[in-house]
């Protein structure tokens, strides 16, 4: 009997995209995987299309702009030059699964799929991933409302990341989104040992981004004698310019290092000899603001206590596994006081916590979850 075939799109290098590469590590257990997305053929799937680097996901054309200006929403629907492309590229070739990986991906997954079931994975709260910006808020997210409503209802499910974005989704749209989050596999790792004189290690891993309050997380660490910092930063798509800024800083100090980036299944292997994960995001957008990160899971795999901003879900999941310290808002004063108050004892014992949580806040569960709707999507 032959394989189910299995269609997995996902507009982002998905080589170097963590969720989907963990998705596909679900799929290829039920079937023969393409995937559609940029960059080299991913582990996992048997086939690829590679959409071209210069090609954009959203109708960035004049005529695309026009289109979104004046709310002809279902036009624009697949006017994004690397939809165009994946859909002449998928022409007369038919699936028994399609999963979409984010809004954008939904009227593509639709316009191949046929009589196959959709899977909608939508990683953020779609109208919301930029709506700090005009040109976003105006004329993008309207377009991602509409594939939203027009296509979230006619999937045969339809996952997020985070119980908030759950209950946001089930409001808005009438979905009833199941939970897969951002977690990693359990690490087979022990905490690190604190070191002696009351030196505690803090580190970041993540994108040299400006809105990642990258350069508050180390004025704050200088603030504080007995600590460190190192950063392990990924550039960002301003040609390194903001990474640059970051480095001038960290010149100043021998308590700042900044690494080079290391594969997403390194970090928890490079991040466990140090003593506590930090992390702050302003709530620039609804997802900024809701947002549960992979490198909190990255932080909890390492064995690593935890200092964090206060969006809710990270703020629950820290308080909830007694995992460290939630600073009170968003400023480094305030994150100064919250580290403050991490002690070595305290430190030790976060960082035991999150050993003792490792299993059950792995992906075991989200895993399963995978499993068990695929299976239902597939009729097995």
């Amino acid at each position: 009997m032959p394989r189910p075939r299995i269609l997995c799109i996902s507009l982002s290098p998905i080589a170097r995209d963590a969720r989907v590469l963990r998705q596909l590590r679900v799929l290829r257990e039920h079937g023969d995987v393409t995937t559609v997305g940029y960059g080299p053929l991913p582990d996992g799937a048997t086939d690829h299309v590679s959409v071209p680097e210069q090609l954009k996901t959203l109708p960035q054309t004049p005529v695309g702009a026009l289109k979104l200006a004046l709310r002809r929403l279902r036009s624009a629907e697949l006017d994004a030059p690397a939809v165009r492309y994946a859909l002449a590229a998928l022409d007369g070739r038919r699936f028994d699964l399609v999963v979409a990986n984010d809004a954008r991906a939904l009227a593509l997954a639709f316009a191949v799929s046929g009589d196959a079931p959709v899977w909608g994975d939508m990683h953020e709260w779609a109208p919301g991933q930029r709506d700090q910006y005009f040109v976003w808020r105006h004329m993008v997210a309207p377009l991602m409302d509409h594939m939203c409503r027009t296509y979230l209802p006619r999937c045969a499910a339809v996952t997020t990341v985070a119980e908030s974005l759950v209950a946001e989704y089930d409001k808005v749209y009438g979905t009833t989104a199941g939970l897969v989050r951002n977690a990693r596999p359990w690490e087979d790792l022990e905490p690190s040992p604190m070191l002696d004189g009351g030196r505690i290690r803090l580190a970041h891993s993540g994108g040299a981004e400006p809105n990642r309050n990258l350069r508050m997380l180390m004025e704050a660490s200088l603030e504080l004698e007995h600590t460190s910092l190192d950063l392990y930063l990924v550039p960002a798509g301003d040609g390194g310019a903001y990474l640059r800024e970051l480095e001038e800083l960290a010149a100043t100090s021998e308590r700042l290092t900044i690494h080079p980036p290391v594969a997403p299944s390194e970090l928890p292997s490079a991040l466990n000899a140090y003593d506590v994960g930090v992390f702050s995001l302003p709530p620039d957008n609804f997802n900024m603001a809701n947002c549960l990160p992979n490198k909190l899971f990255d932080f909890l795999q390492a064995r690593l206590a935890f200092a964090v901003s206060p969006s809710p879900e990270m703020a629950r999941f820290v308080t909830a596994n007694d995992l460290g310290v939630v600073s009170t808002d968003y400023s480094k004063e305030s994150f100064v006081a919250a580290l403050r108050e991490l002690t070595p004892e305290r430190v030790a014992t976060a960082k035991q916590a999150a050993h003792d949580h490792a299993r059950t806040l792995s992906d075991e569960t989200d895993v399963a979850t995978s499993h068990a709707l695929v299976r239902r999507l597939l009729g097995s």
